[in-house]
């Protein structure tokens, strides 16, 4: 059974916090409410996990204590429009993480949400390990990002582009038919969050020293968006690839998965054992 708690955001809202498992702390962002069976069955078509949060909970919890909270859904549902910077993002981070009652623990995230990690390490002491997914720790692609949450951010606050279709009547990749969803508050805490690592420089980043550190992503993890959505290229296995041999020097384990896009790369079949497996090489799990 597991244990609950709640968390008191930066902005004062508060998230449902659980706890599985035992051994050393680790915070997984994930969510554990299923899907309802319409939207799991979209995210399929589109080559996402519906199952994602359940199973790496499922999976980890035989060897961590995990600390467990749905930070992307809360936000979605809570957006901090003009406070989700990457300090006020860190601050809830330890916040899920004292809720969960850790000391010093470990964290996975994926896309922005390990970019949310590499903040994190940067503002505490009291990160052991840190995995991040689907985001490339040396050139990351913020101003890129920047760009498509700023055209996100401007299409949510049009009247409906009446030629457009929701996304799950769209042809999965066919982003530009589809119409937004989200609202302006949603995709404004995006540009408020890009717009604070604009000028961030990831390679003179100086992360904690003994931090254990892995990095991985898809070798097709790209993206060409096309004007309407900012007219950039959001680039992520093609840096890590690149950095590869330098990330390494510097304590990285650096995993680029042979023919996976963004979504591929984010499954539990794909993930569960990296991360198993690289918490046990660096010793982050119950004896």
């Amino acid at each position: 059974m597991a244990a609950t708690a709640e968390a008191v955001l930066h902005d004062g809202t508060v998230i449902p916090v659980s706890v599985h498992g035992d051994g050393p702390a680790l915070l997984l962002p994930v969510r554990l409410a299923p899907h309802p069976p319409e939207e799991a069955e979209t995210m399929r078509k589109w080559g996402g996990d519906p199952d994602l949060g359940r199973a790496l909970v499922a999976g980890l919890s035989r060897s961590n204590r995990l600390i467990v909270a749905d930070y992307e859904g809360h936000r979605m549902a809570q957006p901090a429009a003009k406070t989700l910077t990457p300090e006020n993002l860190s601050a809830d981070l330890l916040a899920i993480a004292d809720a969960g009652g850790a000391g010093a623990f470990g964290y996975y995230g994926y896309s922005w949400l390990a970019l949310a990690g590499l903040q994190l390490a940067l503002r505490t002491d009291r990160l052991r390990a840190l995995a991040m997914g689907g985001f490339p720790p040396r050139d990351g692609p913020y101003r890129s990002m920047l760009a498509v949450s700023r055209a996100a951010h401007a299409a949510s606050t049009q009247p409906p582009d009446p030629s457009a279709v929701a996304v799950e009547e769209a042809e999965p990749g066919d982003w530009d038919s589809v119409s937004v969803q989200a609202t302006e508050a949603q995709t404004r805490q995006f540009v408020t969050l890009y717009e604070g690592l604009e000028d961030f420089d990831d390679g003179a980043a100086t992360l904690p020293p003994g931090l254990f550190r892995l990095a991985f992503a898809g070798s097709e993890d790209q993206i060409d968006y096309s004007p309407q959505w900012g007219g950039v290229r959001v680039s992520i296995g093609e840096p890590l690839a690149r950095h590869r041999d330098a990330l390494t020097a510097a304590g990285w384990d650096v995993q680029v998965l042979p023919g996976l896009d963004h979504l591929g790369a984010m499954h539990s079949s794909v993930v569960l054992p990296i991360l198993t497996g690289w918490l046990r090489k660096i010793g982050w799990v119950r004896d």
